[in-house]
C-alpha cells in the first residue's frame, strides 16, 4: 500500500547540441551522461550541465554531415573506460574516454538495426539489415551469426500427444467442427511500427529475447536465445503484438504491448514464449501508442513511454511516461508524467539508472536532461484521536483507493471506497489539523488540487438493502487551480496540508541546486474562488527531498539531498528556514540522506528519525540500528519492523537516544513486551489511533492485523488509569490478556473504585470471569512488567492474600449494591478465595431455597446451586454440604448431582437416627475430619471412651484428646499411657517418661528414663518409688556403665561416687576419660593418693606419648598434602594454558583436571557423571565422596587435598583445651620435661598450620572467568575459554572451600614452661 513520492527532480539547461538525441547511456562510475546524436557523442554532468567531452561522428565519416545518419545503440563500458556506438550504416565505433580517440572496431555492410550488451558487458548482440543476429565478445571477436527468423521452435519445444484437444476427442458435432476449424488469420503489425528488431537481455545475462516482424505473416514474434546464441523458444502467435519489449531483470517475465479489439494492454510472456498475464492501459484502443517499456533495476517499477496517435490542432502529439507497480497481482498506475504537446519538451530518450533503482533519466528533443529520483512512501492520516479513521490512500491512476482501517481491514487491491478524479493522481496528503485528519487533498497531473472531506451534515450509519454502511466515503468539496507555472511535469513534487487553509508545496528553485517552498491558500478574490494562490514562498539553499510535520508541536522539518536538516517557521507573517538545533544549540543533520523521515519526542525533546534505503535507522546524527525495514511514529510510540523478522514497539517517553539504541541492539527477554515475531518481509502500514491494532503488509501484498503486546498494554494502562474498565476488560478478554492486570496495575485505585468497575462491567458473566481468573501472581512483575522509567503504581499495604482482598472487596460492594442481581458473583467470590468458603456459599443457597427472593430477575436456589456445581466438583460440594450437618442442604446438592439415591439415602437415613453428637462424629469421620470427630465423640459420654481411644491411636490425636479430658480423670491417665507407648516406639522415651511420671505411673516412668539414660529423672523417680539403698546403688552402677560406654565419663563417675559409693571406679572412669582435674579432686577427697602412682601417672605418660605422636603424624601429613597440592595446581594451570595456546581438545571441564588426570592422560580413574543424576541423594553423596580420592592423578585430586588439609587443621586446633589440661597435670606431678616437649610440639604444629593457611587458600585463587581474547588467540582457544565458564559450580566447590578458622583467642600455654 505504498505510493511513489518524487524526492528530487533535476533539470539541466538545454545543451547547444546539433540534431536530436538518438540514444544515451549513464556512466555508473561518474554519474555523467553519454548522449549520442546524428552528429556527435557528448558527455556532460547532469547536475551542473557542464559538457565534459564531445567527439564528432561526422568528421571521420562515420555519419553523414547532412544529419541523415542514425545511431542505433550506445553503451558505456566501464571496465574499458570507453563508449560503444553503433550506427545504422553498419559501423561499430569505440570511443575511448581517456584519450578522446575514436576507433571503428567493426562494420557490417548490410547495416545495423540495433545493438544490445549483456548485463555483465561480456557479450554484445547486433542485429543487421539482413535480419541476422551477430554475437561478439567484449573484445569484438565474432562468436556466431544466425538468422533471426527460424522455422524451428527451439530447444524448449513442448512435447504433446494432443490430449485434451477438441480435435482428438469424440464430442459429436462440436468435436467435428473443432477438427475442421481453420486457424485464425494472423494480423500484420500495426502501421506505425518501425519494423526494427528489439533486443532485451535477462538480468542474469543467460538469455536474451528478440522481437522482430516475421516476413511471412507480417506480425511480430518474440524468440528467446541463450548465451551461446542457440534458439530456445518462439512465442505463440499474438495478434496485435507491438514493438516494445523489455525483460524483467528478476528473470520471470518479458513485457510487451498488445493492441486488442477492445483494449490496449501490457502483456507478459514467460521464457517459453507463452503469455502470462496482462493489464490494460488507461487509454482507448487507438488513442496512444507505446514507444518503449522499461523495467527498473530491481524489477519493482515498469515505465511505459507513450505518445498520442492523433495529433492535435497544432499538429503535435502529447507524450506521457507512466510508472506502474504490482501488488497482490494488481497493477497500479503510481505516477503519470504529462509532457504536453511541445515537441521540444517531449522525451527523446528514457532510461532507468543502472545502480539507483528509483532514478529515472530522460533527455528531451530540446536537449534538456531530466533526472527524477523517486522514493516509496505510505500516505496515511496522522491523527492521534479516536475520530481518525486510520486512513491509507493508494494511488491507482485517476483513482485514489482509500482504506479506513478503524472500521475494517480490506486487503488490496480492494479498498473501503475509491475516489474518482478527472486526471491521474501524482500526490496525496491528509490534513494535519486535529479532529480533521480524515480530510484528503490530491494533486493531479493536470495541475489541480482536489479537496475531499466528509459531509458537513451529521449522518448516522445508513442501511442499504439490509446492510449497514460502515465507512462513509469522502466527498469532493472543491477543486483548486494552483497558481504555479507548469514548466514540466510534477511542478509540485511534494505537498503537505498543514491547516485547513494552508498547504505547503515544494518545487524546484529558480537557481540550480535550490528549492522553493510555497505556502498556498485559497485566493480571496471573488473572481477566482477556486484558485490556490501563493501566500508566501521561501527559497532554500539546497535540494529538499522530504518534509515532515508533527501535529503535536506543529513543527515542519526539511531534509536536503545530503542529509542536512532544516526547520521551517511557517505559522508567522514572514516564513523562514533555520537550522535544526538540539537542546544544547548544536546543529543536527543526518549522516546520509534518508528516504523516510518523521518527527518524534524523546525524553521531552523533539528529534528527527530517518530511515535510509540501506535500512540504517538514525535519530539525528546517531545511528540507532542497521536492520530496520520500516517504521512509524504513533503518539508516544515508535513501531519498527526489522530484517530479523520482528516488530518492535518502544515507548519513547521512557527512553533516551542511547536507550533506544540499546533497546534495538538487544534481542529482548522472554517476557519483553516490546518484541513480536512477524512474517518475513513485513512492513508497517499504519496504526489505528486510540486502539491496539497495527496493520502490516506482507511482501506479496496481503495485510495482517496484529495487536502488538506493547501497544496493547500501553492502551490498557491508559484505560485503567482513566477508570475505563469496560474497554479494558473487553480488550483483555478478546486478546487473552490475563485479567489480573486490572487489579495489579494499581491495587489501591481499583479497591477505591470497585463500584465503578461493577457498574461498567454490568454483566454477571464478565464479573464471574474476572473472579475465576484471579491468582496470587503479580502480573506486573512477571507477565507484563512495566516499562522502565514509567510512573510507579500505588502498592497496597496489607499482609492478606491478593485473591482474598479482591473477593472480599467485590463481595462487599455487590452485597451493598444489589445482592439479588449479583448473587452468582457473590457465590463465586466465596468459592474463589484461597481457602474456599464452600459452607458459606452453600448456606446462601439454602437461604435462597428457604426464602425465595421476589425481585424481578433474581436468581433461584436451583440456578444458584447449578452454578455452584459448575464451579466446584460435585463430590467435593456434596461432602462440604454434609459437613454443614444440614440434611436439607445435603439432599438439595445430592439431587443436582449424578449420584444414585441408593448411594446416599440409606446413609442419610441412618445418620438421622443417631444422637446429635454421635451423628456429627459419624459425619466428620466419614469426611476424614478427625479432630472435629474427636471433639464430637468426647461429648457422647464415658460409654464411648473405647471408641475415643481407638480414634486417637489410629490418627495420632493424643494432644487434642488430652486437652479434652480432665487431668484427674481415668480417661486422662489412659490416654497418657497410650501416648507414652507411642512415644517410646518413636524413640522418644524421655518424653514418654515425663507423661508417665505426671499421670502417676512411676514404675513405668523409671523404665523409660533408664532406657534413654536420663539419669537425673531416673534418680528422682527412684526416690519417689522408693527403692532400697542397695537397689538404688545397683541402678546407679548400671546407668554409670551406660554413660561410660557413651563417653560421658564425668556423669558416670558422679553416679559411681555419690550413689554407688565406689570411689575407685569413679576415679578410674575419670582417668580413662582424661578428666585429670576431677580425678585429682576425688583422689584427695577420698584420701586415695596411692592411685596417683598406680593409675594416674602411667595414664598421664601414655596420654603424653599419644598426643606427641599424633602431632607428629598431623604435621607430616600437612606438609605432604600441602606440597602435593602445589604440584597439582601447577600442573593444572600448565595443562589449561596448553589447552588454550595449542588448541587442545574442546573439553568443557578441562580446567578442573590436573595433567595426570583421566582426561589428559587417559588414567584408569576415568569416570562418567552421566548416571549420577538418576541415583538417590544418598548414593549421590556416596559417589561424590568416592570422587575425592587422594591418589595421585585421580580426578578432583586438588579438591580432596583441600578437604584433607582442612580436616587436619580443624582437628589439631580443637586440641587446645585437652592439651592445656594435660600440661597442667603434668607440671603438677613434676613431669616438666614431658610438659615442655608437648607444649613445644603443639606450638610448632599450630604455627605451621597458621603459616600454611595463606599458601593453601590463596587470595584471588579464583580469578575472573573472562574469555581469553586478543591478537594471539585462536578460534579454538577462545571457544575453550568460553566453555570454561560452564562448570562454575564444581570449580567453586573445589577452590572456594572456606579456610578453617583457628581459635587463637583460646589460652592453652603455660608460662611456667620454657
Amino acid at each position: 500500500m505504498r505510493n511513489l513520492k518524487l524526492l528530487q527532480s533535476l533539470r539541466t539547461a538545454e545543451l547547444q547540441g546539433l540534431g536530436t538525441p538518438q540514444g544515451f547511456s549513464v556512466r555508473t562510475d561518474t554519474g555523467s551522461v553519454l548522449l549520442a546524436s546524428q552528429y556527435s557523442v557528448t558527455e556532460f554532468e547532469p547536475r551542473s550541465g557542464q559538457v565534459l567531452s564531445e567527439v564528432s561522428l561526422t568528421a571521420d565519416g562515420y555519419l553523414p554531415e547532412d544529419g541523415t545518419g542514425t545511431v542505433v545503440g550506445i553503451q558505456d563500458l566501464a571496465d574499458q573506460q570507453s563508449v560503444c556506438v553503433a550506427t545504422a550504416s553498419g559501423d561499430v565505433i569505440l570511443y575511448n574516454l581517456l584519450t578522446d580517440q575514436l576507433e571503428c572496431v567493426g562494420s557490417v555492410e548490410s547495416g545495423l538495426t540495433s545493438m544490445s550488451w549483456s548485463p555483465d558487458e561480456e557479450l554484445v548482440t547486433l542485429t543487421t539489415g539482413q535480419e541476422t543476429i551477430i554475437m561478439m565478445t567484449k573484445d569484438f571477436e565474432p562468436i556466431t551469426e544466425v538468422g533471426i527468423h527460424q522455422d524451428d521452435f527451439g530447444e524448449g519445444k513442448f512435447i504433446t500427444v494432443g490430449w485434451g484437444k477438441k480435435e482428438t476427442q469424440f464430442h459429436g458435432s462440436e468435436g467435428k467442427q473443432a477438427a475442421q476449424r481453420k486457424t485464425a488469420e494472423v494480423l500484420p503489425a500495426v502501421s506505425w511500427d518501425d519494423r526494427r528488431p528489439r533486443v532485451t537481455w535477462r538480468g542474469d545475462g543467460q538469455l536474451f529475447a528478440v522481437s522482430a516482424v516475421c516476413p511471412q505473416s507480417g506480425a511480430r514474434k518474440v524468440r528467446v536465445w541463450n548465451r551461446e546464441c542457440v534458439l530456445q523458444a518462439t512465442s505463440e502467435t499474438v495478434n496485435g503484438l507491438e514493438q516494445a519489449l523489455c525483460w524483467r531483470p528478476s528473470g520471470s517475465l518479458l513485457a510487451s504491448t498488445q493492441r486488442q479489439p477492445n483494449k490496449h494492454s501490457v502483456v507478459f510472456m514467460e521464457k517459453n514464449g507463452l503469455l502470462h498475464g496482462d493489464f490494460p492501459l488507461p487509454f482507448s484502443k487507438d488513442q496512444a501508442k507505446v514507444k518503449e517499456l522499461l523495467w527498473n533495476s530491481d524489477s519493482s517499477v515498469l515505465a511505459v513511454w507513450l505518445e498520442d496517435m492523433t495529433p492535435g490542432e497544432d499538429g503535435h502529439v502529447s507524450t506521457y511516461i507512466q510508472l506502474w507497480t504490482v501488488g497482490n497481482y494488481h497493477w497500479y498506475l503510481k505516477q503519470s508524467l504529462h509532457f504536453g504537446r511541445d515537441p521540444q519538451s517531449a522525451p527523446a530518450c528514457v532510461s532507468w539508472d543502472p545502480e539507483r533503482p528509483l532514478q529515472l533519466h530522460m533527455v528531451t528533443r530540446g536537449w534538456a536532461c531530466l533526472t527524477y529520483t523517486w522514493g516509496w512512501t505510505t500516505d496515511r492520516s496522522l491523527g492521534l484521536d479516536a475520530t481518525d479513521n486510520a486512513n491509507v490512500a493508494v494511488i491507482d491512476g485517476d483513482k485514489i483507493l482509500v482504506t479506513t482501517f478503524r472500521q475494517s481491514v480490506v486487503p488490496p487491491p480492494m479498498c473501503s471506497y475509491d475516489l474518482q478524479l478527472a486526471s491521474p493522481v501524482n500526490l496525496v496528503t491528509f490534513l494535519c489539523q486535529p479532529q480533521r485528519t480524515n480530510q484528503l487533498a490530491a494533486f493531479t497531473a493536470d495541475g489541480h488540487i482536489s479537496v475531499y472531506s466528509h459531509d458537513t451534515e451529521e449522518q448516522s450509519d445508513k442501511t442499504t438493502g439490509g446492510f449497514r454502511t460502515v465507512s462513509r466515503p469522502l466527498v469532493l468539496q472543491t477543486t483548486y487551480n494552483v497558481a504555479v507555472v507548469q514548466e514540466e511535469p510534477l511542478a509540485l513534487r511534494q505537498l503537505l496540508w498543514l491547516r485547513e487553509d494552508v498547504l505547503l508545496g515544494l518545487k524546484a528553485g529558480l537557481l540550480p541546486a535550490t528549492s522553493t517552498l510555497l505556502l498556498l491558500s485559497p485566493a480571496l478574490q471573488q473572481d477566482s474562488p477556486h484558485t490556490l494562490s501563493v501566500r508566501s514562498q521561501v527559497e532554500v539553499a539546497g535540494v529538499v527531498i522530504s518534509m515532515a510535520h508533527s501535529s503535536q508541536t506543529n513543527t515542519v522539518a526539511l531534509q536536503l539531498e545530503d542529509g542536512q536538516t532544516r526547520k521551517l517557521i511557517w505559522d508567522c507573517p514572514e516564513p523562514s528556514v533555520v537550522d535544526w538545533l538540539d537542546s544544547s544549540g548544536c546543529r543536527i543533520n543526518f549522516p546520509v540522506p534518508c528516504v523516510q523521515m518523521s518527527l518524534c519526542n524523546i525524553s521531552g525533546e523533539e528529534h528527527l528519525l530517518g530511515l535510509t534505503d540501506r535500512s540504517h535507522f538514525y535519530s539525528g546524527d546517531t545511528e540507532v540500528a542497521s536492520n530496520i525495514s520500516s517504521f512509524v511514529v504513533y503518539d508516544d510510540f515508535l513501531l519498527l519492523t526489522t530484517h530479523s523478522h520482528t516488530c518492535r514497539c518502544l515507548q519513547l517517553s521512557t527512553l533516551t537516544v542511547k536507550g533506544l539504541q540499546a533497546a534495538l541492539g538487544s534481542d529482548g527477554g522472554q517476557n519483553d513486551e516490546t518484541v513480536r515475531r512477524v512474517e518475513r518481509g513485513s512492513r508497517v502500514v499504519t496504526v489505528v489511533p486510540q486502539d491496539t491494532r497495527l496493520i502490516l503488509q506482507m511482501p506479496r501484498g496481503n495485510l495482517e492485523t496484529v495487536h502488538h503486546r506493547a501497544l496493547v498494554l500501553a492502551q490498557l494502562r491508559k484505560w485503567l488509569d482513566s477508570l475505563r474498565f469496560r474497554e479494558a476488560f473487553d480488550c483483555m478478554r478478546k486478546l487473552r490478556i490475563n485479567l489480573n492486570l486490572i487489579y495489579d496495575h494499581n491495587p489501591k485505585v481499583f479497591l477505591e473504585h470497585v463500584e465503578t468497575f461493577l457498574t461498567q462491567l454490568s454483566s454477571i458473566n464478565h464479573i464471574n470471569l474476572f473472579l475465576t481468573e484471579l491468582k496470587e501472581e503479580d502480573t506486573t512483575t512477571t507477565m507484563y512488567p512495566c516499562p522502565q522509567n514509567s510512573p510507579g503504581r500505588s502498592p497496597l499495604a496489607t499482609n492478606r492474600k491478593k485473591v482474598d482482598v479482591v473477593c472480599d472487596a467485590l463481595r462487599s460492594s455487590m452485597e451493598s449494591m444489589d445482592p439479588h442481581k449479583y448473587c452468582l458473583s457473590i457465590l463465586t467470590s466465596h468459592v474463589k478465595k484461597s481457602v474456599p468458603e464452600l459452607e458459606i456459599a452453600l448456606q446462601k443457597v439454602h437461604e435462597l431455597r428457604v426464602n425465595p427472593p421476589e425481585a424481578a430477575g433474581a436468581v433461584s436456589a436451583e440456578e444458584a446451586l447449578k452454578y455452584l456445581l459448575f464451579l466446584v466438583n460435585v463430590n467435593d460440594l456434596y461432602e462440604h454440604s454434609l459437613g454443614t450437618y444440614d440434611f436439607d442442604l445435603v439432599l438439595m446438592v445430592a439431587e443436582k448431582s449424578q449420584k444414585d439415591p441408593k448411594e446416599y439415602l440409606p446413609f442419610l437415613n441412618m445418620l438421622k437416627t443417631l444422637e446429635i453428637n454421635y451423628q456429627r462424629y459419624t459425619i466428620d469421620k466419614h469426611l476424614r475430619r478427625y479432630s472435629k470427630a474427636l471433639n464430637h465423640l468426647s461429648k457422647c459420654g464415658e460409654d464411648h471412651f473405647p471408641e475415643v481411644l481407638t480414634l486417637v491411636k489410629e490418627h495420632k490425636l493424643y494432644s487434642e484428646a488430652l486437652r479434652l479430658c480432665p487431668v484427674d480423670s481415668s480417661q486422662y491417665k489412659a490416654l497418657s499411657c497410650a501416648y507414652a507407648e507411642d512415644l517410646v516406639e518413636q524413640q522418644q522415651a524421655e518424653q514418654a517418661g515425663l507423661l508417665l511420671w505426671r499421670c502417676g505411673e512411676p514404675g513405668r516412668a523409671l523404665q523409660a528414663f533408664v532406657s534413654c539414660s536420663s539419669w537425673r529423672h531416673a534418680l528422682c523417680v527412684a526416690q519417689q518409688v522408693p527403692l532400697r539403698p542397695d537397689q538404688l546403688a545397683l541402678l546407679a552402677r548400671d546407668m554409670a556403665e551406660k554413660l561410660i560406654e557413651h563417653r560421658r565419663y564425668s556423669e558416670g563417675a558422679l553416679l559411681l561416687d555419690q550413689y554407688a559409693k565406689d570411689c575407685e571406679e569413679a576415679i578410674s572412669a575419670l582417668i580413662t576419660g582424661a578428666v585429670w582435674e576431677e580425678a585429682l579432686r576425688l583422689i584427695y577427697m577420698h584420701n586415695r593418693q596411692d592411685i596417683i602412682e598406680t593409675n594416674l601417672k602411667p595414664a598421664l605418660l601414655e596420654a603424653f606419648s599419644t598426643q606427641t605422636s599424633f602431632l607428629e603424624t598431623q604435621t607430616a601429613t600437612l606438609i605432604r598434602h600441602k606440597n602435593r597440592l602445589a604440584v597439582v595446581r601447577e600442573l593444572k594451570e600448565k595443562a589449561r594454558m596448553e589447552l588454550l595456546d595449542e588448541d587442545g581438545p574442546d573439553l568443557p571441564d578441562a580446567e578442573l583436571y590436573s595433567e595426570a588426570s583421566s582426561v589428559m592422560t587417559n588414567s584408569k580413574y576415568s569416570h562418567s557423571n552421566s548416571r549420577i543424576s538418576s541415583r538417590s541423594s544418598k548414593n549421590r553423596r556416596k559417589a561424590e565422596r568416592k570422587k575425592l580420592s587422594l591418589k595421585e592423578g585421580s580426578p578432583l585430586e586438588d579438591r580432596a587435598l583441600l578437604y584433607a588439609l582442612a580436616e587436619i587443621i580443624t582437628s589439631t586446633d580443637k586440641m587446645r583445651e585437652e592439651v592445656h589440661s594435660l600440661l597442667k597435670t603434668l607440671v603438677l606431678l613434676q613431669f616438666d620435661g614431658q610438659a615442655e616437649k608437648l607444649q613445644l610440639a603443639y606450638e610448632e604444629a599450630l604455627q605451621l598450620m597458621e603459616a600454611a593457611l595463606p599458601e593453601v587458600w590463596q587470595e584471588g585463587l579464583l580469578q575472573s572467568q573472562a574469555p581469553v581474547t586478543g591478537p594471539n588467540s585462536t578460534a579454538n582457544s577462545i571457544m575453550a575459554s568460553f566453555q570454561q565458564q560452564r562448570p562454575v559450580a564444581t570449580q567453586q566447590d573445589a577452590e572456594t572451600l572456606p579456610p578453617p578458622k583457628m581459635r587463637n583467642g583460646v589460652k592453652w600455654k603455660l608460662s611456667i614452661l620454657k
